[in-house]
């Protein structure tokens, strides 16, 4: 769960002060790329754990009426569904602390009991927001069985395994990230380029990197040579906002490369097409969730890509 406090600024270490509204919502990365996913037309599954708690109940209800199987979505009484409680000012800056709770409980013997799943599945979109061993036994059985992968390594950590990089068929992620795995700073679209053509070298198949108003840099295996593709400019009103933004770009790619491939030369203008209609469905509304758009405002995206609206087999 989110909760988040607007103030007129951020408080100052051991200062109390008035802030003017505040609200919770569901959020997380993986929830809201499933939730989005299924939106757009997909049929999904949720690997995951929470707390048996409020939290926990509300949350797999929500999945529920988004039309995701929860069948592989664990309940423990060992730890408290995972928290993000944030602090944004008039400017839209924010301060966020994350605890992981029961994310970090999801196990390997959790995935064998939805091996089923994973591997009757087209595409799977994995991050680190479980314990990155996990994600990579999630990676292992996925490519072992023809699975599509996307992983989104955030969190970033430093000192990821390289066997994550041989096992994302895309391997996506946001400047920021790219600097932490590369050890390069990556400030325009080409410093975005030379870090994804490292990242390329340690056995990606696709990389893309996002950067925000900038719009995102992608390359292959088969197409080494960077290409930045643009995007519409937005304003921001509030940066978390921008989290659930950059995370939407994940799912409608998943449909891509369902219906499609994952050739920078497909990828091109399609995938920017997405942006502006994403971030005008319910841009105003509070909770990470509730910025997922729905079929409507998807409209723009799947006429983009001159695709009837996909069917996906259940997972």
């Amino acid at each position: 769960m989110r909760s988040r406090s607007l103030t007129s600024r951020l408080p100052k270490t051991g200062e109390t002060i008035h802030g003017h509204k505040f609200f919770i919502g569901f959020g997380g990365k993986g929830a809201n790329q499933c939730v989005q996913a299924a939106r757009l037309g997909a049929k999904t599954s949720m690997v995951c754990k929470v707390g048996k708690d409020s939290f926990g109940n509300d949350y797999i209800e929500n999945l529920k009426q988004n039309d995701i199987s929860t069948e592989f979505t664990y309940q423990t009484q060992d730890a408290a569904t995972g928290t993000a409680s944030i602090i944004v000012n008039n400017e839209g800056q924010n301060i966020i602390i994350i605890v992981a709770g029961a994310n970090l409980l999801l196990n390997t013997e959790d995935l064998r009991e939805a091996a089923k799943a994973i591997s009757r599945a087209k595409v799977m979109i994995c991050q680190l927001e479980v314990t990155p061993e996990t994600s990579l036994e999630a990676l292992t059985m996925a490519h072992s069985n023809g699975v599509k992968t996307l992983f989104n390594p955030a969190p970033a950590i430093a000192d990821l395994d390289p066997r994550f990089y041989a096992l994302s068929d895309v391997f996506c992620c946001n400047e920021t990230e790219a600097e932490i795995l590369t050890g390069l700073t990556v400030s325009s679209p080409a410093d975005a380029g030379k870090a994804a053509q490292v990242l390329l070298e340690r056995g990606c198949q696709v990389v893309i990197i996002t950067l925000g108003a900038e719009g995102c840099v992608m390359l292959s295996q088969t197409e080494p040579v960077p290409k930045h593709i643009p995007t519409e400019k937005v304003k921001a009103v509030d940066t978390t906002v921008g989290f659930k933004i950059s995370e939407s770009f994940l799912p409608p790619l998943r449909i891509i490369i369902y219906n499609k491939d994952t050739t920078p030369e497909f990828l091109d203008h399609k995938v920017r097409a997405q942006g502006g209609d994403m971030a005008e469905g319910k841009k105003n509304q509070a909770g990470a969730l509730y910025l997922n758009p729905s079929p409507t405002h998807c409209g723009t995206f799947y006429k983009s890509l001159n695709l009837s609206e996909p069917q996906f087999p259940h997972p």
